[in-house]
C-alpha cells in the first residue's frame, strides 16, 4: 500500500478526533442534506445519498443525526441555506496536484478561503481540468488487519465487486467501483469484518514520491489546512510518502 493509501487511514483517525468538536459531523450532515434534496430521501434510489450514509457510518454518526438531515434535504429546510457543489484544482509543493471538493452557500467566500490557503502553504490554484485528469472515483473499505484472514476477506471482497484487496500490515484497502460501495461494505460486513472505514475518494492514477521532509511537511500542512476549512468536504492529492517519513510529519 502506497504512502497516499496510507494518509487515508491516517486521515480517518484524525476525523475520529474531529467528531469530539463537532465538526465532522457538519460536514456529513451537510453532505446528506445535499444528496436528499437533489436526488431524493430514497437511498435505494439515490446513489449519492447512499454514499453520503456510507461514509457517515464510517465515523459513527448516530443514526438519528443521519434522519434529520435526510429530512432537512427532503423538506424541513436546511437553515434557509441553499448549498453547492464546487471543486477546485491546484499544486501544492513538490508538483502534486491536489483537488478540493466544497459545499458552500457562498462560492465567493469559499473560493477566496481555499486561494488564501494554497497560497500560504506554497502552492497555487490551477484552471479547470488541470489536475482532475490525474485521478480517478473509487469505492475504498479500509480494513484493520489484525486478525484478519487475507484470502477470506479477498473472497468476501470479491463476492461484493471488489476489484483488488492491498495490504500494508496495519490495515486492507479493498478497492471497487464507485457504484459498488454499499454492495461491499455490506459483503464484508456480513463476513465478520470490522469496517476502519467506507467511501467514495478519488484515487490518483500516477503518484509523485517525497523524500524531503521539508516539503513533504509542507504539503501535508497545506492539505490539513485545506481539511480545516468550514465549507470543504474533501481534499484529494497525488503524494507517495513513505510510511515513516509520513507518520513523522502527520504527527
Amino acid at each position: 500500500m502506497s504512502g497516499h493509501s496510507k494518509w487515508s487511514s491516517i486521515k480517518h483517525k484524525k476525523g475520529a478526533a474531529d467528531i469530539k468538536r463537532g465538526k465532522l459531523f457538519s460536514k456529513l450532515s451537510r453532505a446528506i442534506i445535499v444528496a436528499a434534496r437533489e436526488g431524493g430521501g430514497d437511498p435505494d434510489a439515490n446513489l449519492a445519498l447512499q454514499n453520503a450514509i456510507e461514509k457517515a457510518r464510517s465515523y459513527s454518526m448516530p443514526k438519528d443525526n443521519i434522519e434529520r438531515a435526510i429530512a432537512k434535504g427532503t423538506g424541513e429546510g436546511a437553515g434557509g441555506q441553499v448549498f453547492e457543489t464546487v471543486v477546485y484544482e491546484g499544486y501544492g509543493s513538490g508538483g502534486v496536484a491536489i483537488i478540493v471538493e466544497a459545499l458552500t452557500e457562498n462560492r465567493n467566500r469559499t473560493a477566496a478561503e481555499v486561494r488564501h490557503t494554497f497560497g500560504k502553504y506554497g502552492g497555487n490554484l490551477g484552471t479547470d481540468g488541470s489536475v482532475g485528469w490525474m485521478f480517478e472515483r473509487r469505492a475504498v473499505v479500509l480494513v484493520p488487519a489484525e486478525g484478519v484472514d487475507e484470502d477470506a476477506l479477498m473472497l468476501a471482497a470479491a463476492e461484493g465487486g471488489a476489484d483488488d484487496v492491498d495490504g500494508d500490515g496495519s490495515s486492507f484497502e479493498v478497492t471497487a467501483a464507485p457504484e459498488a460501495l454499499h454492495g461491499l461494505r455490506q459483503a464484508i460486513e456480513e463476513a465478520g469484518f470490522p469496517i476502519e472505514s467506507a467511501e467514495l475518494t478519488m484515487l490518483p492514477k500516477t503518484t509523485v514520491e517525497m523524500t524531503e521532509e521539508s516539503t513533504a511537511r509542507t504539503l501535508v500542512k497545506l492539505v490539513e489546512a485545506l481539511e480545516e476549512l468550514d465549507d470543504v468536504q474533501e481534499v484529494y492529492a497525488n503524494f507517495d510518502i513513505p510510511e515513516q517519513l509520513l507518520e513523522a510529519v502527520a504527527s
